[in-house]
């Protein structure tokens, strides 16, 4: 799951709609709202966003932090290392075979590095 998709099912519950509704009313198929959920879809485009806001009420701040959830949510993401260092091109491939095996502590541990710098 991305985080726009956990964010998205975490709105549809909060306010008590059933996928199958917020479908319907975006004028989507169930399963296209359920794979960008499970982050089967890559990242929504910014209309679809906006149409979410507007269904559920969602302004400002709360908006903004929507469409950053997305623009990190790409379930398929490509680390384009060539002009860097040997260890920036190693640290990438690591990453992509092992980031399915760190636990929640670890990827929280390596969140927090890499967003501080």
């Amino acid at each position: 799951m991305t985080p726009f998709g956990q964010k998205l099912r975490d709105l549809r519950k909060e306010r008590g709609v059933t996928a199958k509704e917020m479908a319907k009313a975006l004028q989507l198929s169930p399963p296209y709202l359920s794979a960008l959920e499970h982050g089967h879809r890559g990242k929504p485009t910014t209309v679809l966003i906006h149409q979410i806001c507007a269904y559920f009420g969602i302004i400002w701040d709360d908006a903004e932090e929507l469409q950053r959830l997305a623009d990190v949510s790409h379930p398929k993401v490509t680390i384009d290392t060539s002009g860097l260092s040997p260890e920036a091109t190693r640290l990438a491939n690591l990453l992509s075979k092992k980031v399915n095996k760190l636990n929640k502590e670890e990827i929280d541990a390596i969140l927090k590095i890499v967003e501080s710098s």
